[in-house]
């Protein structure tokens, strides 16, 4: 059976990609799928799920477009019911951190009879380089309805490396890795690391949440993505989340990477401008 394909359900998503790369560099053959690949693979389409999940034992598991919102945890538990139906013998989950809807997910996956890794992480360095704070950034003022609440900022690439270890290592089935950085930063502090790697000046500034809505909105983001960052800003980011945790060194025997090593990389390479 090591001549299937692991199956990677976003493909085309930051972590995604990330772990299709690694694997696909360590020769091992991959099966990336989303809405738009030759066998597609649509969240909101179930009669899509059952090809992709043929002929694979494997697989990693992002939901779109967060596994707190509604619906997440039927899908995820009809995902596990399909894939113990079709013989695949392990999944790996990327889930999130202090969100009740995403732990019922991660329980409806465990209740499914499938074997199971959890990934439950923090919020993405990366979504400071290549998620909706890129703007704010080149613009030099990132607008948020965010407090000073620390939150232990996590690396993709981390989280790339765990899941690839748990793909290829029976040693992690079963286990439920919280991913953190190695300290906690508020956004401010986070906003202040990139402006020292960039050489130039950008603020963070709190605003009412209607106000981050509106701003949102004339960028033409969907409206359940505004109601999911509000929710999170809103809820989610009040303090439960703010312990580091050590899930990388767990799994990985080493540590996370810091915000400050993400920051001065991303600069490096462009990710804000030259």
């Amino acid at each position: 059976m090591s001549d299937r394909p692991i199956l990677i359900i976003g493909g085309n998503g930051k972590t995604g990609s990330r772990v299709n790369a690694r694997l696909q560099a360590r020769g091992i053959a991959t099966r990336p799928v989303s809405r738009s690949t030759a066998i597609p693979f649509d969240w909101n389409r179930p009669e899509t799920w059952a090809a992709a999940l043929d002929g694979v034992t494997k697989a990693y598991v992002t939901y779109h477009p967060d596994i707190a919102v509604e619906g997440a945890v039927a899908a995820i538990a009809e995902l596990g019911r399909l894939a113990e139906a079709n013989g695949l013998h392990h999944l790996v989950l990327l889930s999130g951190r202090g969100e009740p809807n995403a732990e019922r997910a991660e329980q409806a996956l465990q209740a499914s009879g499938v074997d199971w890794t959890i990934l439950r992480s923090s919020w993405f360095n990366q979504n400071f380089s290549e998620g909706y704070l890129v703007d704010g950034v080149l613009a030099g003022e990132i607008m948020l309805p965010a407090g000073p609440v620390p939150e232990p900022f996590v690396d993709v690439d981390d989280i790339a490396d765990v899941a690839v270890a748990a793909l290829t290592d029976a040693g992690h089935i079963g286990k439920l890795y919280e991913l953190t950085g190695p300290r906690a930063l508020t956004f401010a502090e986070a906003v202040a690391e990139i402006a020292a790697a960039t050489r130039r000046p950008i603020r963070c500034a709190q605003i009412p949440a209607q106000d981050f809505a509106s701003g949102m909105r004339q960028v033409g983001v969907p409206e359940d993505i505004i109601a999911l960052l509000n929710e999170l800003f809103a809820e989610v980011l009040d303090g439960r989340n703010s312990q580091v945790m050590h899930g990388v060194d767990e799994a990985l025997g080493r540590p996370a990477r810091d915000f400050s090593d993400f920051a001065r990389a991303a600069a490096a390479a462009g990710a804000w401008g030259a």
